[in-house]
């Protein structure tokens, strides 16, 4: 069953999150109180509303209390950021992400129930969506438009396995450049290396078959 998101606030950060997520194929209500952005999104998202996400009865409506995850990103009114947050805490949403504009946002944020807090000037909303998705995925970094190097924390599906029994290259077609161990890194790891507990995976490839090599080996574990 797939997982539901939502993303409020469809600002570039808000924007660019709304778009991995449902380019992973992820169920995605975009939010947002202007008009023309949510036309922009409307046929992106699995649904995109125009709404008061300060409105505690207008999330009711919205039906937020059965979202897995919901993301603030609300651009420059923190006022608004907050009153969200507030609002989404008191609906018991299960996780809460949250833009904040700067440290003394983040400082109350924590305060007021966040799970998790970004600032969209360090974290790429690429690297953050696939956070999102996965617990497992450690790091995501664009190496250009359409190859990226991932750190994956080996799932269960891995573990005890050698290189040469998952053969994620010709499995995948992405390659694993490093093995981390405690701290220790393992460059150009043999195929009968296997895979521990806590391992993590450096892996290089293109954003498709990263995408493959994450939805069969890591996130199907996690749903």
């Amino acid at each position: 069953m797939k997982r539901e998101f939502a993303v409020i606030g469809l600002g570039r950060f808000g924007g660019s999150i709304c778009r991995e997520l449902s380019a992973e194929g992820m169920q995605v209500l975009a939010i947002d109180n202007d008009e023309d952005k949510i036309n922009e999104y409307k046929n992106i998202a699995s649904h995109a509303v125009i709404a008061d996400s300060t409105d505690e009865a207008t999330l009711r409506e919205l039906g937020l209390k059965n979202i897995d995850h919901v993301i603030v990103a609300i651009g420059d009114n923190i006022q608004a950021s907050i009153l969200t947050t507030v609002v989404l805490t008191d609906l018991g949403i299960k996780k809460i992400t949250v833009k904040a504009q700067n440290d003394y946002h983040e400082k109350i944020l924590n305060k007021i129930g966040a799970d998790q807090i970004v600032h969209p000037e360090r974290d790429m909303g690429k690297r953050i969506a696939h956070n999102i998705i996965s617990s497992n995925i450690l790091d995501y970094l664009e190496l250009s438009d359409d190859h990226s190097i991932v750190e994956v924390k080996v799932g269960k599906r891995m573990l005890g396995k050698t290189m040469i029994e998952l053969d994620i290259r010709a499995n995948y077609g992405c390659n694993v450049v490093a093995i981390k161990r405690e701290k220790e890194i393992n460059v150009s790891p043999s195929a009968d290396d296997e895979l521990r507990e806590d391992d993590i995976l450096i892996v290089i490839g293109s954003d498709k078959d990263i995408s493959r090599f994450e939805k069969h080996l890591v996130i199907d574990e996690n749903h």
